[in-house]
């Protein structure tokens, strides 16, 4: 395959529920191995760099009868699914009993078959790693207690929501500092040497099955973050921080495997120091949803080499759906802005199509929607101009915007701009609802002496500038609430 670009498209897909559909659209069982050539096609068609195939592990049938008698998941497996069943609850992808394929999804022979389909197309594959805790009918468990976190009786006793008893043993239940622990998976010593061999043995064994890894809540196991969270039942702090090392030992075998953290709590910076490719951008997301458009200019003003290394995404499985969460409009302009910004693109299966319901990712369907064709097709023509070579690789840089003594609504808007070779696009977003003017400098050398053409790749309008003018003054843009311009700027 070609080299993988800078800034990456990354497809995320519930491979459970994908599956089902496949199956009910054609009429058969579908599995990893059996997928039709046509929907690998169309998966190829959109120009993704990478496919996430979510929860492909095999889930814990401990942690579905943990699930089922949990109040709280029932209204929301109902909330999301009128029509659930028992057998909709297939478990949690991140309650991992084995990493080893799932039988129902094809077993490991059909994931390998699924990634050399995927590989034949110039697709890349990444699957999830979970750091900070397994399945209570986990192996560990009972053949490496030591792996846990330790209690005792009295924890029994006096904290019955925080362990739970395994063969003799008293462990702890997986949590995060912030929140009640999870009462369906068991917490894992990050500090313990034990541990972090078996985990650098596991990691070894997926990146030979995938390209890269989603590492879930990668935080959790910093040093700082675990100490504080465990105390003296973690014991000593070993001296090297675990991200490093097991990161540095995987690579010995698969140099060129990625790394893709699952990060909040501003640590992004402190985790791609750590050896992470990419680490999620949750703060764009908070801003584009909450604050205006002065938030997210100066989140974008961070050092470039940090920026490089965010995964800027609207939606995924943890967060609402895009069409539920934004309003129509904002909701187009938010995808612009993150799709078209450094770093890797995060796109969600059903994002295009406008699905609402934000599917609990123990469930095997999800409800039928109706899709929206409109969005569909905005999304059809985003995907095809990030398929230009200075959004994947080219030179990334913020433009001045400016307004006037008597209209500031030049505040509203945020402009940049990607340059590789003769390649130009400039993309401006007005971050508020109210219609805003402003004029955008451009940092590009070679304006002047030429006329230009900027042509609207989503709105499929023309626009002739002159290039002098462009140099002097700057692009004058006027757009609607909402609104947006993704323009591809030549010279003639």
């Amino acid at each position: 395959m070609n080299p993988l670009p800078k800034y990456p498209v990354i497809y995320e897909i519930n491979t459970w529920v994908w599956l089902g559909e496949l199956s009910r659209a054609h009429r058969k069982p579908v599995t990893l191995a059996t997928v039709p050539d046509q929907e690998w096609d169309a998966l190829a068609a959109h120009g993704f760099d990478t496919v996430w195939f979510m929860g492909v592990w095999e889930r814990s049938p401990a942690g579905i009868a943990i699930s089922m008698r949990n109040e709280g998941l029932l209204e929301d497996f109902r909330r999301a699914l009128p029509d659930f069943s028992p057998e909709d609850n297939v478990g949690s992808p991140y309650c991992v009993r084995r990493y080893a394929v799932d039988q129902h999804l094809g077993g490991p022979a059909g994931l390998a078959a699924a990634r050399k389909k995927l590989a034949d197309r110039g697709l890349r594959l990444i699957l999830d790693f979970v750091p900070n805790h397994v399945a209570p009918d986990h192996p560990w468990v009972t053949e490496h207690p030591d792996y846990f976190i330790q209690g005792s009786t009295d924890d029994m006793t006096q904290k019955p929501g925080e362990f739970f008893q395994a063969g003799g043993k008293v462990l702890a239940l997986g949590r995060d500092p912030f929140f009640a622990p999870w009462p369906d998976v068991v917490q894992l010593n990050g500090f313990h040497p034990g541990l972090r061999k078996a985990i650098i043995e596991t990691l070894v064994s997926i990146a030979g099955q995938c390209d890269g890894m989603r590492c879930d809540m990668a935080m959790l196991l910093m040093t700082p973050i675990f100490e504080r969270t465990w105390g003296h039942r973690a014991g000593p702090c070993p001296d090297k921080e675990y991200w490093p090392e097991v990161i540095q030992e995987v690579r010995k075998r698969y140099p060129d495997v990625l790394f893709m953290a699952e990060a909040y709590w501003d640590k992004e910076w402190e985790l791609q120091q750590q050896g992470f490719d990419y680490c999620y951008d949750k703060r764009l997301y908070d801003r584009l949803e909450h604050d205006q458009a002065e938030s997210v200019r100066l989140h974008l003003c961070a050092d470039l080499p940090y920026q490089e290394k965010l995964v800027r995404f609207i939606e995924n499985h943890d967060e609402p759906r895009a069409a539920a969460t934004f309003a129509d409009q904002k909701a187009r302009t938010a995808a612009v802005t993150f799709a078209t910004l450094p770093g890797a693109r995060l796109f969600h299966e059903g994002q295009f199509e406008g699905r609402r319901v934000r599917l609990p990712v123990f469930l095997r369907r999800r409800p039928d929607e109706t899709p929206d064709p409109n969005l569909q097709e905005f999304y059809k023509l985003l995907l095809q101009a990030l398929r230009s070579k200075d959004f994947g690789d080219g030179e990334w840089k913020p433009c001045e915007r400016t307004g006037w003594p008597d209209n500031d609504s030049y505040l509203n808007m945020v402009a940049w701009c990607w340059q590789q070779g003769a390649d130009h696009h400039l993309i401006v977003v007005n971050l508020s609802g109210v219609r805003s003017q402003t004029q955008v400098k451009l940092p590009w050398a070679d304006l002047a002496g030429y006329s230009w053409e900027l042509t609207d790749l989503l709105q499929m309008t023309v626009y002739d500038r002159v290039g002098d003018e462009l140099q002097e003054a700057g692009l004058y843009v006027d757009l609607e609430p909402w609104g947006y311009h993704v323009l591809h700027c030549e010279h003639s």
